[in-house]
Order: C-alpha cells, then sequence, then structure tokens
C-alpha cells in the first residue's frame, strides 16, 4: 500500500476514534437506559458495563440513579425522586408491578439485567432487525449559546425528551452495601424535559444552551419517545447525543 494512502488511512482512523471517544454518536444503534444506586450491592458491575459500553461508541447510554436504596444507610448523592418515576412509569410499560437494579432499559421497548454487555448489545441487534430501533434521524449542535436540533420525518406521534447529564463522576461511598469503594459513574441523569411534540413531519427545534459545557454539565440526549395512555415512557424512535463539556475520558 502506498505510504501517502495509508496515512489517509490513519488520520482518518485517529479522526474516527477521537469522535468516539468524544462522546459524539452520529448514528446511535440503540438506547441504553441503566437505572442504579450507589446504595445497591449488585449495581457495580453494571455501572462499569456502562462505562464500557459509553467506550464502545455506536449506543446512546444514559444513567438514571434511583432514591428507593437510599434507606439502607447511605443517600446516593445522583439520586432523584423524577429518576424513580421514570423507572416506574417504564414497569407500567411493561406491565411490571415493581421496579429492580441493575436495570437497563433498550429503546424503551424492552429491558435486561444491566450487567451483561453480551446479553444488551444482541437485545440491540433483534430489536432493529424487528423494526423496533432509530428508524427517525436526530441531529443535534451548538450554535452560540443555542442547541439545534433536527429531526426527520417517519410515522406516528411521539415527544422530544431530553435527558442532561454529567459524563463522568467518582463518588466515595462510605456507607451503606458498597462502603468504602470508589465508584465510577457515567452518563449521570440530573434533568430531564419534554420540549416539543414531534408529528411524523420533519421539525426544528432551538433551545437554550448556555449552562451547557459549564459546572459539569457536560452533554444531552434527544429522545425521541412515544408515551402510554397515562404518560410513562415508552418506545424510542430516533435519539442521538450532543456533548459540550469535557470530551476526554
Amino acid at each position: 500500500m502506498p505510504f501517502r494512502f495509508r496515512s489517509v488511512l490513519l488520520v482518518a482512523g485517529l479522526f474516527y476514534a477521537g469522535a468516539a471517544l468524544a462522546g459524539e454518536v452520529r448514528a446511535p444503534k440503540g438506547v441504553i437506559e441503566l437505572f442504579t444506586s450507589q446504595g445497591c450491592s449488585s449495581c457495580p458491575p453494571a455501572d462499569a458495563a456502562l462505562g464500557e459500553l459509553v467506550a464502545q461508541g455506536d449506543m446512546v447510554v444514559l444513567s438514571y440513579h434511583v432514591d428507593y436504596w437510599n434507606y439502607l444507610g447511605w443517600t446516593d448523592t445522583l439520586s432523584s425522586k423524577e429518576n424513580t418515576e421514570r423507572q416506574y412509569g417504564y414497569a407500567k410499560t411493561f406491565g411490571r408491578t415493581g421496579v429492580y437494579t441493575p436495570q437497563a432499559v433498550i429503546n424503551g421497548r424492552d429491558h435486561v439485567k444491566g450487567t451483561d454487555l453480551t446479553v444488551i448489545n444482541d437485545k440491540v441487534k433483534v430489536l432493529g432487525q424487528n423494526g423496533k430501533g432509530l428508524d427517525v434521524p436526530v441531529t443535534a449542535a451548538m450554535r452560540g449559546d443555542e442547541i439545534e436540533i433536527e429531526i426527520g420525518g417517519g410515522k406516528g406521534q411521539a415527544d422530544v425528551v431530553v435527558a442532561y447529564f454529567t459524563k463522568r463522576q467518582q463518588v466515595d461511598v462510605t456507607k451503606g452495601e458498597n462502603s468504602g469503594k470508589n465508584m465510577e459513574y457515567w452518563h449521570a441523569v440530573y434533568d430531564v424535559q419534554s420540549v416539543g411534540t414531534w408529528n411524523g413531519q420533519s421539525m426544528k427545534l432551538t433551545l437554550p444552551g448556555k449552562l451547557m459545557g459549564k459546572s459539569k454539565k457536560d452533554g444531552c440526549a434527544i429522545l425521541l419517545q412515544t408515551s402510554g395512555p397515562g404518560g410513562e415512557p415508552a418506545a424510542i424512535l430516533g435519539a442521538t447525543v450532543l456533548m459540550v463539556g469535557r470530551k476526554n475520558y
């Protein structure tokens, strides 16, 4: 192979590797939402698996820290009742009477235990093959102090949901089932907002983004998500990730 051609391939490879490390996911295969807790002894392997999914670079990956394990002696520093409510909403969608951790919800359509990367990747593949993948294109970019979102055409109706997250955090757990451990968490969601409605037609949205990139506000996921009769989260039709803050792992 000519040296010049090899050099072009090397530069291209470094460019795409850099894009993956930056957290950008241009055409995600699926959306993985992990429900986890710092107070859950079975969650650390799932939290580590989530980090591997982030590095894998082909999924929209989010973690939601729930608050119902806080009674065990350690209050999860990233937990919120809103995250717990989102998980209970999924339970209703799936016809379940209860919730569990670590739970990985995939494309808003199915769920598996969040510790097994092979099972998660296989489930994403199967959903895509069965017409339950991310078929509606979604893109997002920062333009000055604004977030510009573009959504392609398709069928159905869905909400445009923005999940804001911190890319990476380390927490020293001093009480509870994980006492004494230094835990690493990826893409922990701290706010979820519904910002619009999609009716199958291509559309554009502009959101304020002044706080993005500041005080660990590193990125957001844009989810095109359907909902159940009670407003509970359901199937995700399209998604993307926008990284704004710290980009180096």
